[in-house]
């Protein structure tokens, strides 16, 4: 965000994910050097995928997430986080709509190299 469009308000989640109602579309609300802080909205099985060269972090802002890994899983409720590492294969799930947080370099497709239907739009800003 440059100079002339900056302002100083605090970036409200849940002022955000009312923004919007599809599922599985991240929408970057900041930046932070080459991350970006991504929101969104997840419900039901995504896909198996990784990224090779990032590490992804989960914050869980309302509602309960699964991570499953091939050797297990991780269950996260609202005001938790996990960070996977980079090249790590994960599938997330939520029986019940999730809002999080994302935060990964600018320019990570959420399906990593996998690619499909669940591939969302980058650089989507709300």
């Amino acid at each position: 965000m440059d100079t002339a469009t900056r302002t100083h308000k605090p970036i409200n989640f849940a002022e955000k994910l009312s923004l919007f109602r599809d599922q599985w579309q991240p929408r970057v609300i900041a930046e932070l050097n080459d991350y970006q802080f991504k929101i969104v909205r997840i419900e039901g099985d995504f896909i198996w995928h990784d990224h090779k060269d990032t590490d992804e972090a989960f914050i869980v802002l309302e509602g309960t997430l699964r991570i499953d890994f091939h050797d297990g899983s991780v269950t996260l409720g609202p005001g938790e986080m996990y960070v996977v590492p980079k090249g790590v294969e994960h599938k997330p799930y939520a029986e019940r709509e999730v809002k999080m947080l994302l935060i990964e370099p600018r320019g990570t497709l959420n399906t990593g190299h996998e690619g499909g239907e669940r591939t969302a739009e980058n650089d989507r800003w709300i």
